[in-house]
């Protein structure tokens, strides 16, 4: 069976990078009939948040990502660690180091002057202990040959022990175990079989595979993804996308957009650009992710939002705005025809909302160059059309019967209803916009635009 893991350390919201992580390891497992787990690795007390851990939760929640049993902490796991840190001291592979800090200080001096990695040298395998010194605990590390590595990603990857791993610390001088012990434990004990991970991680991986061997533990497939990347080559900052997922809620993207989006950083099947998650659940491998980083592209993120509008049916989109925007729409009798308009034009949920608004509330204000354009005879002109369109059955044949029969140019009508409508005079088209207010509305919304010019 196919087991893969999430594994966020909970000291910040969880970000586009990591969800794309946990999106390849929840296809994988999912399309293999496997298990996905949740892991929080908390270890750093000084630094963990509740908050980042419900905003964890929150975004996988958001965007339907399950995953199997309960949450493991790394937090409540301290005796297991400790159990394991024992069993290697027992077994002769690993030791309490008595090397003060000015020592180590003066063998890291001493290796730099001398043109060398600062590393520990493995002195205390055989010194005895030292008075006045806490010890840590190191693992014992191969001094020779090397290690290769199948990435499912990267192909083989090779690290000479003596240059890559020295006699590193797997417990701190107060107990409290490391980092890339713990992961290689933890991994093992949960049955994990398949590592997808960033590949900031590959440096870790020899560490983690010295545990393995040294506890007995199977060594998992490593699958290293590379970074996402701005446009310009750079490291993603938050203003070119790296931010809270659920930002992403709050800007009007749909999580299935976002996912679709995530997935084709980096994997691609021929030329689609859009997967229903039943399509990735059958297609989608990590072999097949490429081996050079991604660029993050805003604008077919935006793209790809606005086709699983376009999908989304009326319930579907009355439910959203209410729920992420406070839109109520479930009462207005052209629902169908003001989403038809919207879907053409919204990249995002928020757009939508704008847009819908613009339908659903009447001006409270208007542009001030162009309301002061309008006078009373536009005025005039526009209540003497929508008497005149008031019978008849289809707006784009009266706007033109009504122009042609008074010899009048589009902007001349357009211009000064699309104020009175919307507050400006740039906005939707106007046959599309009377059939989605109706005569009624639209004598209203003029009216109150008179009134304003009147008082002018």
């Amino acid at each position: 069976m196919i087991v893969t893991r999430f594994a966020p350390s909970p000291t910040g919201f969880l970000h586009i990078g990591g969800l794309r992580t946990a999106l390849f390891s929840y296809l994988w497992a999912r399309k293999n009939g496997g298990k996905f787990l949740l892991r929080i690795e908390d270890t750093d007390q000084a630094r963990n948040s509740e908050a980042a851990v419900k905003a964890i939760l929150e975004a996988f929640e958001w965007v339907k990502m399950d995953y199997d049993g309960a949450i493991e902490y790394q937090s409540k796991r301290f005796d297991i660690y400790a159990e394991y840190v024992n069993k290697l001291l027992d077994s002769g592979k690993a030791y309490r180091c008595y090397m003060s800090k000015e020592e180590l200080d003066a063998l890291r001096e001493e290796q730099i002057k001398l043109g060398k990695r600062p590393r520990y040298d493995g002195r205390y395998r055989s010194l005895p202990p030292k008075e006045g010194v806490k010890p840590v605990v190191r693992i014992k590390s191969p001094t020779s040959g090397k290690v290769t590595i199948e990435d499912g990603v990267k192909g083989a990857v090779s690290f000479e022990w003596s240059e890559t791993v020295d006699d590193f610390i797997i417990a701190r001088s107060d107990g409290t175990p490391t980092y890339n012990f713990v992961v290689a434990v933890d991994d093992a004990l949960m049955g994990v079989t398949d590592v997808i991970r960033g590949d900031d991680h590959l440096s870790n991986t020899p560490k983690q595979i010295v545990v393995y061997n040294a506890l007995g533990f199977a060594v998992p497939k490593f699958f290293h993804v590379p970074m996402i990347l701005s446009g310009e080559g750079k490291k993603l900052s938050k203003r070119d996308g790296a931010t809270d997922v659920m930002e992403y809620k709050k800007m009007g993207y749909l999580p299935e957009a976002l996912l679709n989006f995530l997935v084709r950083l980096g994997w691609s099947h021929g030329d689609q650009e859009i997967f229903s998650r039943q399509e990735l659940l059958r297609l989608f491998d990590p072999r097949s992710i490429n081996k050079s980083a991604s660029a993050y592209n805003a604008s077919k993120l935006l793209w790809i939002n606005s086709e699983y509008i376009k999908q989304k049916n009326d319930q579907e989109l009355i439910a959203l705005l209410k729920e992420d925007f406070s839109l109520d729409v479930g009462g207005f009798k052209n629902a169908a025809l003001l989403f038809n308009l919207c879907k053409e034009k919204a990249r995002t949920l928020m757009d939508f909302a704008s847009e819908a608004r613009r339908f659903l509330l009447r001006p409270e204000s208007y542009d001030e160059k162009d309301a002061a354009a309008v006078s009373a005879d536009a005025i005039a002109l526009c209540e003497r059309f929508l008497e005149f369109a008031r019978d008849k059955g289809e707006f784009h044949q009266a706007i033109g019967e009504f122009l042609e029969a008074n010899d009048l140019k589009m902007p001349q009508l357009a211009k000064p209803m699309r104020v009175a409508l919307f507050g400006a005079a740039q906005g939707p088209a106007l046959a599309e916009s009377l059939a989605i207010l109706g005569v009624k509305e639209a004598q209203e919304r003029v009216a109150a635009l008179k009134n304003r010019v009147c008082r002018g």
